[in-house]
């Protein structure tokens, strides 16, 4: 798997997380895959996926259940949109807009952009 060289690896892993959860491939109360596993579908060093799957254990969107591995939270899409639309409105939507005015994008030419995707 090809990873950007500007992030970290780990956060990258917690991106492809979430997008499996947000997309419906990973379940609520659905069993991930375990760190060697992960590990091993991606290419990276265990280390890294544990790294990733602790912070999703901290932020409740995984859990473990002893003895039986990982699982997808009850609350973890509910978690998952509220950080993901916090993070776009914040950051990703500043930086769309300043560069949409900069090259005179209409607001009808936005709106229809919209609707066609």
């Amino acid at each position: 798997m090809q990873f950007q060289s500007d992030k970290p690896i780990y956060l990258q892993i917690i991106d492809i997380v979430m997008e499996k959860i947000l997309t419906g491939e990973w379940q609520i109360g659905e069993k991930i895959l375990s760190v060697r596993e992960f590990a091993g579908s991606v290419e990276v060093n265990p280390n890294t996926v544990m790294r990733a799957y602790d912070k999703l254990q901290q932020d409740e969107i995984i859990f473990n259940k002893r003895g039986l591995g990982l699982f997808v939270s009850d609350n973890a899409l509910q978690t998952i949109l509220k950080e993901k639309k916090e993070n776009f409105i914040q950051i990703e939507a500043p930086k769309f807009f300043q560069t949409a005015k900069l090259l005179k994008i209409t607001e009808e030419e936005l709106i229809e952009l919209y609707k066609s995707n």
